[in-house]
């Protein structure tokens, strides 16, 4: 009796269909007849006996519909986990109903799953224990008296047999299914990945299931912060990256659980609503209501949050208020660790925990709970508006099922027709052309990419500057600092394709143009002036020449290496970028994977080398502008040169002219103009100008011959190395430096455009069919794998058409119930209006 009851108010599994036709049934038992009126004449009898006939007439009637109306939701229920299955198989684009499980990992999703379900067969506890979703299509089966279980495995050609097969189902105990998916997680566990987006498919017929999709997904990680923490902060995001990609679907009702005791706290919400803002497809249920219970103190606390306020739970939640659960701890087996030994007493012990739930709360709050109240507590309560909510959505959406599966349907026959297509053009001449075809539109795509496009994706192909220099390499100078990304244009732009190439050159103008010359130290004047072969005197513009060809040549010579690697990354990210355009554009040879790498080969050579070829033009012109210095050439600021050397000049003239006048002549100038000023001033005058023009040119040769022995004595006789000698090696060295960064960054660029970019226009087509003519001429059979590429494409054809029989299959089912359902609901339409 216990189970019966347990069956009938807690798990809804007798359907309102057989309620109804039960009811309908005792009908004629309470005619609204008097009895007096059966024994008062005969013809009131045979009228009673009529009336009566035509009641059980009915209720036989309305039985026998109720039955038919059962089975094909049946039916229904079937069809759609059918096309959830081939949904998975296939990677079509059908979101069937189904309710998915989203929590963290200590939220007791998993324990909520089983509760559902009436039994255990899934891997709970701490940590992560679900590392790829697991798809449960339970199916209440009258007859199932314990759990029937069928794992969904792939068809024989994902294993590689020559078979034809669909995937097929393996019927497994519980303790297999478990198993199965304990050891799925440990393999994911040893894999980078860690985690798989590939669903588990599991169907359960059982006679305490209800009928219902679910789908448990990983738990969610709230990693503490910091680098001790890294590997479960990725862990993290790849579990909330697999699960918002399945809240992606449209179709899936969300089951958010919450293992919280103030609705204020958002934990998964967080992430839910990320997805569905306003909740208006989410189901959100407080789980381990027992171990909260006792946390509240006051009776308020209870109410507000068995009706949290709009303020705490904004949205438009399913439900319009939250379900609360508790599943006991403990397991089902026969061992010494487990508590329950058959998942009857599973069962059992989930009644007996809400009955006991709802004694707390009521005594909580010192009152008895409402119905409303009543209808949000418990596991049973979820399973019911769970069954009614998928059920309701199963019916509204056979309707719009069937054009999604004709549209499929064309897909398959196309692709099937295709795959034909290319069976009948496994001839040489066919390949050839088709080769030669694939050659012509890749250079195309490579000529568009180059001048500018915007058909592929930047944010799937474009980098950053900050992008490109990670994968391509940055321009660093010989002290390892590197230019600010930010200070680039276009830096935080994704670019590819001739916009990038762009981008990379003006950065390396950028940089190298702000270039200055390198400090320049006494110890290294003095090494550089060294011994000539005729004498032992210093020559410092030779020093300085030896100065700056070192100096230029450890600063450049780096970058332009670095500019090689730079543009070379950028040429090849074209060719995935135009098989990309190829793919869009339907010119893709797909299942030609030899022919492909063999192209993409010839491409990458050909970047390569022409790449080196193009920097060792550019090293030839670096070795020999700083290998010999031309004066014409590198004395660019021969302006600024000269202002530099004349104030310099001008400097040592006036100090040594201040030092060196007579102090005679001052004095004799002094007495000629005091003596006699009136009377003898014109003979004064001319004597004065005889005596100071002969002074003035003896005190000008004197000079001379005094700053040309001081010029000597710094520069040619004397080693210690005087500041004025310093400044003007200095200065030498800087303007030989910038005439080499000026030559240097001139002929790299044109170089590279040339040599680089150009054979890239104008000489890779012939290279290619070149190649392709040598390559078919050498083994055609290799090339194209003409005997593997049967097998492929055989193998392509068996699965295009297990999918298309399947999808036929599946539209003439759903097309046969939209026909049957909508016959029935006219049905009892006309059924009611005739009652």
């Amino acid at each position: 009796m216990f189970e019966i009851s347990y069956f009938l108010s807690d798990y809804c599994t007798v359907s309102k269909q057989k309620q109804k036709s039960l009811s309908l049934a005792s009908t004629p038992l309470s005619l609204p007849i008097p009895l007096n009126h059966i024994s008062s004449s005969s013809s009131s009898s045979r009228l009673i006996r009529k009336e009566m006939s035509r009641e059980e007439e009915r209720a036989a009637e309305m039985e026998n519909e109720n039955g038919v109306w059962e089975e094909e939701q049946c039916r229904l229920y079937e069809a759609y986990n059918e096309l959830h299955g081939l949904a998975q198989a296939f990677d079509t684009p059908f979101d069937a109903p189904a309710v998915l499980v989203v929590g963290h990992q200590t939220d007791g999703k998993s324990a909520l799953v089983e509760a559902l379900m009436g039994f255990q067969f899934n891997h709970v506890g701490g940590g992560t224990k679900t590392r790829r979703p697991i798809t449960l299509h339970m199916k209440y089966d009258a007859d199932a008296h314990s759990p029937l279980c069928r794992l969904l495995l792939p068809s024989k050609s994902d294993s590689h047999s020559d078979s034809d097969s669909e995937p097929h189902e393996k019927s497994l105990s519980l303790q297999e299914i478990q198993a199965y998916i304990e050891a799925e997680n440990m393999r994911l566990e040893k894999e980078p990945c860690l985690f798989s987006a590939k669903e588990i498919i599991v169907r359960v017929d059982y006679k305490y299931c209800p009928n219902l999709t679910i789908i448990d997904t990983p738990g969610l990680i709230a990693p503490a912060p910091g680098p001790k923490n890294r590997a479960l902060q990725v862990q993290a995001r790849a579990v909330e990256a697999l699960v918002r990609a399945k809240m992606q679907h449209k179709e899936f009702i969300i089951l958010c659980l919450e293992d919280c005791s103030d609705w204020s706290n958002a934990t998964t919400r967080r992430v839910v609503m990320q997805i569905d803002p306003e909740l208006s497809r989410t189901v959100i249920v407080s789980t381990k209501l027992d171990t909260k219970i006792p946390q509240f103190a006051r009776s308020s606390d209870v109410e507000v949050f068995l009706s949290p306020p709009t303020c705490m739970l904004d949205g438009c939640i399913l439900g319009d208020s939250p379900f609360f659960t508790s599943v006991p701890s403990g397991r089902v087996g026969s061992g010494h660790d487990s508590v329950y030994r058959s998942n009857d007493e599973f069962k059992k012990a989930i009644s007996l925990r809400e009955m006991d739930d709802v004694a707390s709360l009521e005594e909580k709050l010192g009152r008895s709970l409402s119905i409303q109240e009543r209808s949000r507590i418990g596991v049973s309560k979820l399973r019911c508006f769970l069954e009614e909510l998928l059920q309701k959505r199963y019916m509204d959406n056979v309707p719009l099922i069937i054009p999604l599966l004709e549209k499929e349907y064309r897909s398959a026959t196309r692709k099937m027709n295709e795959i034909n297509q290319e069976l009948s053009t496994l001839d040489e001449l066919k390949l050839k052309e088709k080769g030669r075809v694939f050659h012509d539109l890749f250079l195309t795509k490579l000529s568009l990419l180059l001048k500018g496009t915007v058909v592929a994706p930047p944010d799937k192909f474009g980098e950053t500057l900050q992008d490109e220099r990670t994968n391509g390499g940055a321009f660093v100078s010989s002290d390892g600092l590197q230019f600010p990304h930010k200070l680039i244009p276009n830096a935080g732009m994704r670019l590819y394709g001739g916009a990038q190439y762009h981008r990379a050159m003006a950065e390396f103008r950028f940089v190298v143009g702000g270039i200055k010359c390198p400090p320049i130290t006494r110890e290294e004047i003095v090494n550089a002036c060294g011994v000539e072969d005729l004498h032992d005197g210093t020559n410092y513009s030779r020093t300085a020449c030896v100065i700056a060809v070192a100096k230029a040549r450890d600063t450049f010579e780096p970058f332009l290496h670095q500019l090689g690697c730079r543009l070379l990354h950028i040429l090849k990210r074209l060719l995935p970028i135009s098989v990309y355009l190829l793919q869009k554009d339907g010119e893709y040879l797909s299942g030609h994977e030899v022919f492909l790498r063999r192209v993409a080969s010839a491409f990458n050579d050909f970047a390569e080398s022409t790449e080196r070829a193009c920097r060792e033009k550019c090293m030839e012109d670096l070795v020999s502008t700083t290998r010999y210095v031309t004066w014409s050439l590198h004395n660019k600021n021969r302006a600024g040169l000269r202002q530099f050397l004349d104030s310099f000049a001008g400097t040592e003239h006036n100090t040594m002219g201040s030092n060196c006048v007579p102090a005679g002549i001052s004095q004799d100038l002094s007495f000629g103009s005091v003596a006699n000023e009136k009377e003898t001033k014109s003979r004064a005058d001319v004597k004065l100008s005889h005596v100071a023009s002969g002074i003035d040119v003896a005190s000008s040769i004197q000079t001379t011959e005094t700053r040309l022995a001081d010029l000597l004595d710094s520069t040619l006789w004397n080693r210690r190395l005087a500041p004025s000698s310093e400044r003007i090696v200095y200065a030498l060295v800087q303007q030989i430096f910038h005439g080499i960064k000026e030559y240097f960054l001139a002929s790299a660029e044109l170089k590279f455009n040339c040599f680089l970019l150009m054979p890239v226009v104008d000489k890779l087509p012939a290279l290619l069919r070149e190649d392709l003519k040598s390559a078919f001429e050498d083994d055609l059979d290799n090339i194209f794998d003409i005997t593997n590429l049967r097998h492929l494409l055989g193998q392509r054809k068996r699965d295009a058409e297990i999918e298309l029989k399947r999808i036929k299959r599946l539209k003439d089912k759903f097309r046969s119930l939209h026909k049957h359902l909508s016959s029935h609901q006219a049905h009892s339409t006309a059924f009611s209006d005739q009652r």
